[in-house]
């Protein structure tokens, strides 16, 4: 199952909500949307503005535990789904690669947390959560202990190192997100470069 995750607040785009934002001619949320389409058997919306995507016609859910953050988005994507994983993205990532998607789906059966890993950095937000992860996150959800990593601790993790994703793509671009006008204003300069090209 394809989760996006769309609950977050935008306040650092001064409340504009960015999944909705144009970027090359589409929003954001669309371009997430087409992607994860080519990789994943359903697709599945977390929000708690559920009147804001409408038009999309994706099945929807809300945080099953409000105001937990990602990891309470995770959770709640991961409830929902339909698959055995759940193959959750931000909902702002403007230049996601379905190579890069494919990859990381790909290696679902492995462990029951597989995620892209740049430089010290995990991608929580471009990884695969199988079942096994709900009573995990749900123990941490229920202490308050909100990192996302905080569970792997008991359960597999699998890291896809950043030279196999540069194979495919450029990790600083498929990674990229949009939380402030000016990541924004860089995003729609590459968007209108890539067009060019």
């Amino acid at each position: 199952t394809g989760v996006i995750q769309a609950g977050g607040r935008s306040e650092r785009m001064g409340g504009l909500p960015k999944a909705l934002v144009e970027v090359g001619g589409k929003r954001i949320i669309e371009r997430v949307a087409e992607v994860l389409r080519q990789v994943t058997d359903d697709l599945l919306l977390v929000t708690n503005t559920p009147e804001l995507y409408a038009w999309m016609g994706l099945s929807m859910v809300s945080d099953v535990f409000p105001d937990c953050g990602s990891l309470g988005g995770i959770y709640s994507g991961l409830e929902a789904a339909t698959g055995e994983a759940a193959f959750t993205v931000a909902c702002d990532m403007p230049f996601l690669s379905a190579a890069v998607a494919r990859l990381v789906t790909s290696r679902a059966h492995e462990a029951d947390v597989v995620v892209p890993r740049t430089g010290p950095h995990y991608e929580t937000l471009h990884a695969c959560y199988a079942r096994t992860c709900l009573g995990p996150i749900e123990r941490r959800l229920r202490a308050g202990q909100l990192k996302i990593t905080g569970f792997w601790e008991d359960v597999r993790v699998l890291a896809i190192p950043e030279e196999e994703i540069a194979r495919l793509a450029d990790p600083a671009v498929v990674f990229s997100n949009v939380n402030t006008p000016e990541e924004l204003a860089r995003a729609r300069a590459l968007a209108a470069a890539e067009a060019r090209r």
